[in-house]
């Protein structure tokens, strides 16, 4: 696999930017994609979608005045949920520079809020937004940014967190998962911390301190002392001399290594600081230097979305049907919006249970045989035919043989070929293939089709 088709991958979800990473050089190429323009405007299935709580309660009071239109208000809204994960997947797939929205993706399963404890899917856009503005940022403002969002302190319950009666979970969830990571804090600055956050609530326009609930006592944190807030809180955490290195540790797992390296965690941890929590140019750091470096393919399992978003990229599917692209990422274990648990996707072997693995040869099957993603469940797991056709097609050079081609399509998709695996491929475009045939472009299909369900193709 050449060197600007494995960082297009990483980089994105397919080999489509890999010319440009070849043209421009990586670092050119970064520069781009910091600055490429993006969508800031609130998509419009969320027009009739309550903005505020008290629109939300006046559904729940639905529910007690007029049950039936209760119940078809929440559907309307888990339908607006299901548009809404369509709809952030075509951002994605539709992105010149899919960076931001890669990067967008890395901080949602970081700062994780999930729909089924938010309820309003309009707090959810607004987190998604946040994270696609500040996804090259600083990670010190987007961490207070994210502490004063309606979906964060609904999500992690500080919304129950008042003075005499202490909610932990948000308190807890900064230090442990967001910020420093376990062993870097104790519990009293959880129990310290709640009451520093106590009375963050829901606001208008987003979370705010209720000074009816607030706790202004005098506190201890992390070293800190006095009456501390939300603001001040996170200075003292990013004064921790550990701060740099959950985070970097986070990044290089999201787009490199399942398993990095504790010297490189340490290296690109001391630069993180020394940039002042700058993402930009940690990530042009990383990039261009990992980039520079040979043999680090195969070191991290594709997520269900980089696997399908790949697939249809290489097939040139122009119309994939993206709410049931939206079910098949949760068969996967990859539902957005609704992550398992606040740490998020585990990712790495996670991602490669033997059930998946079924699930992406049966996939793979279908869209070669010209069937598009299909939502119903017996379609995914038993490849029943789906009325919704399409027409796949492969990039393949017909001026060559068969191990011209195989190596053609090999070069683009694997990291690695063993002997065993090259040998089933001719087995699947013998020596006698001839690209002038009329069946040649189904053969070549087939081949691709092999390909894909090999070990080697779930690996970048």
């Amino acid at each position: 696999m050449k060197n600007e088709i494995l960082w297009s991958l990483r980089l994105g979800f397919s080999t489509e930017q890999s010319k440009s990473i070849e043209k421009l050089g990586i670092e050119d190429f970064l520069k781009q994609s910091f600055k490429a323009s993006y969508n800031t405007t609130v998509p419009d299935l969320l027009k009739d979608s309550p903005k505020t709580f008290e629109d939300f309660k006046a559904i729940r009071k639905t529910k007690k005045d007029d049950p039936e239109k209760s119940k078809e208000l929440l559907k309307q809204e888990n339908q607006t949920l299901q548009e809404l994960k369509a709809w952030w997947i075509e951002q994605i797939a539709s992105n010149e520079f899919p960076l931001r929205e890669k990067m967008t993706l890395f901080w949602h399963n970081h700062f994780v809020t999930s729909s089924q404890k938010v309820k309003i899917n309009y707090w959810l856009f607004q987190n998604n937004q946040l994270y696609r503005e500040e996804a090259f940022g600083n990670f010190k403002t987007l961490t207070k940014k994210t502490l004063q969002t309606n979906a964060m302190v609904r999500y992690l319950d500080n919304t129950d967190n008042r003075k005499g009666k202490s909610n932990e979970n948000l308190s807890r969830e900064l230090l442990e998962l967001f910020t420093l990571g376990i062993g870097n804090y104790s519990e009293s600055d959880i129990k310290n911390g709640a009451k520093g956050l106590a009375g963050l609530g829901i606001g208008k326009d987003g979370a705010v301190y209720h000074p009816f609930f607030e706790d202004n006592d005098s506190i201890e944190y992390l070293g800190k002392k006095g009456t501390l807030k939300m603001n001040e809180m996170v200075n003292a955490i990013f004064d921790h001399p550990k701060i740099p290195y959950l985070l970097t540790k986070k990044i290089l797992q999201w787009f490199i290594y399942d398993q990095p390296k504790d010297e490189l965690i340490q290296y690109y941890g001391k630069y993180f600081k020394k940039v002042n929590f700058e993402i930009e140019p940690l990530l042009l750091k990383i990039f261009t230097e990992e980039f520079a470096k040979k043999e680090t393919s195969g070191a991290k399992i594709k997520n269900p979305l980089e696997y399908s978003l790949q697939l249809i990229d290489e097939l040139h599917i122009e119309n994939p049907n993206m709410n049931a692209l939206v079910y098949f990422l949760k068969q996967q274990g990859m539902d957005l919006f609704n992550q398992p648990n606040v740490k998020g996707w585990d990712g790495g072997n996670s991602w490669l249970t033997s059930q998946i693995y079924l699930q992406r040869n049966n996939i793979a099957d279908m869209l070669c045989n010209g069937r598009n993603f299909n939502r119903q469940k017996s379609a995914m797991e038993n490849n029943v035919a789906n009325k919704q056709s399409i027409t796949p097609t492969i990039d393949w050079n017909p001026s060559e043989n068969n191990k011209g081609i195989i190596k053609g399509l090999t070069d683009r998709m694997l990291f690695t070929v063993d002997k065993s695996s090259q040998e089933d491929f001719e087995k699947i475009l013998k020596y006698d293939f001839d690209p002038k045939s009329p069946g040649a472009d189904n053969a070549v299909l087939r081949l691709f089709n092999a390909i894909v369900k090999s070990p080697e193709f779930q690996i970048i």
